[in-house]
């Protein structure tokens, strides 16, 4: 949901704070099951299955993420502005007592009686009209303050509102964690129980090499942006994949693609299903380098199309930030930022 501030939150883990970019095309990485499968292939296709539902519940976890860093933001930005206005109400409770008091020290007496009394009748003719002119600024002072006290109590109304918001989203995120890290066990159980030469396999197929850049030609980035956005993804090559993580030392995918457009100076959303929509959509046909390609219908995964026929990206646990074929996964969409 670009490069931007993360506000440390209790009660929960700030370490991850974006999607989960597993490859639900790890299948395809580790070459196509037999008809007949043996059974660590089956173990296999259910490693790739948790990792692809861990997937989805991280880019949930990260759209309730950014909500909540959105709703403390602007919880904290009222309690500023209350601060403010208490202090301005403070203010002109002072000015309006100080008038008061000296309005009642001068005026204890009936006008008419205080007129007959007076040894200058013209100097209290003055006088009062002096205090009519003070008492109609006291009633437009008074006025200022009601209307304040009104606003600060819509404006503290609304801030109680906005932190109720913000503990059910900080459950939400809580509840989306626990569900990523039940699949990742899951996934680290089932691998475990391959035999030691599976996993070998396994591992040796996950950590491919697909980190040396291919011959990509000439070809031209659409933007200067996006020439900047692929030369940082190009740097992050061999980069391990951590789930939540948006480098520069890990990432996972969508953190991939929004580091690499932070250094190009380009703010993109957090998630992948964000940056779907960050800039126009063109046919894959035409996808130039730095363009964003989702995957699946619900764009849960997301990398960057780096030139004749590859993408750049964050594929899962264990693999490295590496290239693959565009059309390794399904519904693959690109977006021009």
């Amino acid at each position: 949901m670009g490069s931007h501030r993360r506000l440390v939150s209790p009660g929960f883990d700030r370490g991850a704070n974006a999607a989960l970019c597993v490859m639900s095309a790890a299948a395809a990485a580790i070459g196509v099951v037999p008809a007949t499968a043996a059974p660590h292939d089956d173990t296999r296709a259910k490693v790739d299955r948790l990792y692809e539902e861990a997937e989805k519940a991280t880019e949930a976890y990260n759209k309730a993420d950014e909500r909540a860093d959105r709703l403390r933001e602007q919880v904290n930005d009222a309690q500023d502005r209350i601060a403010r206005q208490q202090e301005h109400i403070n203010t002109m409770r002072d000015a309006l007592g100080s008038l008061a008091g000296a309005q009642y020290r001068s005026g204890g007496l009936d006008p008419s009686l205080a007129l007959l009394l007076s040894d200058d009748p013209e100097d209290y003719l003055d006088r009062a009209a002096r205090i009519a002119r003070i008492s109609a600024h006291q009633a437009d002072e008074l006025k200022d303050l009601q209307d304040a006290m009104r606003e600060i109590a819509q404006e503290r109304a609304e801030a109680a509102g906005k932190l109720v918001e913000l503990e059910k989203s900080r459950k939400t995120v809580a509840a989306h964690k626990r569900t990523v890290e039940h699949k990742l066990a899951q996934a680290r159980r089932l691998l475990n129980s391959l035999t030691a030469s599976d996993r070998a396999a396994y591992d040796r197929t996950s950590r491919s090499g697909r980190d040396v850049m291919p011959d990509f030609g000439s070809l031209a980035a659409p933007s200067g942006r996006a020439a900047a956005a692929i030369a940082a993804a190009h740097s992050a090559l061999g980069k391990p994949y951590v789930w939540g993580a948006n480098g520069p030392s890990g990432f996972d995918c969508s953190g991939l693609i929004q580091w690499s457009y932070a250094q190009a100076g380009v703010s993109l959303p957090r998630t992948s299903q964000g940056q779907r929509y960050a800039g126009r959509q063109v046919p894959l046909s035409e996808a130039q380098p730095g363009d964003v390609v989702t995957y699946r219908s619900d764009a849960s995964h997301v990398g960057m199309y780096a030139g004749n026929g590859q993408v750049i990206h964050a594929p899962y646990p264990g693999a490295p930030v590496r290239y693959d074929p565009v059309g390794m996964m399904p519904g693959a969409t690109v977006t021009r930022v």
